[in-house]
């Protein structure tokens, strides 16, 4: 083998280990997590190039026999539909380390933030809500479901 088919040979085989790599670190955020108070799980999935997540647990999901429902959301018209199952991160792209350009759904304020997403660990997912800019929020820890 000359050296020009054993450069070639290793420049693919090192772009497709980063290019695995890349894959794997960009969908490292993808299963169950707690919120903070582990009193809700949130399934985060791909769709698309995007990243959603929805609420599919809730340690309380009844009050007086009835679902729980979206009582303090902005629009009124919402206000009956049940917390499980309620979409509550829309819109995340994976850039540089970090899951930005989305939002969170807060159904306990009833409103919409911007937000961001960043690993601190394999099984800590850092939360960040924000009006505006994003270094002016509020930042919460959610736990991956093992």
């Amino acid at each position: 083998m000359n050296n020009r088919q054993f450069i070639s040979l290793f420049l693919l085989l090192f772009l497709g280990m980063v290019w695995n790599i890349q894959a794997q670190s960009e969908n490292a955020i993808l299963g169950l997590w707690y919120n903070t108070e582990k009193t809700a799980q949130i399934q985060i999935i791909k769709s698309g190039s995007e990243y959603i997540g929805k609420i599919i647990w809730v340690k309380n999901p009844n009050t007086d026999g009835k679902p729980v429902l979206d009582k303090q959301n902005t629009d009124p018209k919402l206000r009956t539909r049940p917390i499980v199952g309620l979409s509550i991160l829309d819109g995340l792209k994976y850039a540089g380390g970090i899951w930005k350009d989305g939002e969170i759904y807060d159904p306990n304020s009833g409103k919409t933030y911007s937000c961001e997403l960043r690993l601190k660990s394999e099984s800590i997912l850092e939360v960040k809500g924000y009006l505006g800019f994003s270094f002016v929020g509020k930042t919460v820890e959610w736990f991956k479901v093992k």
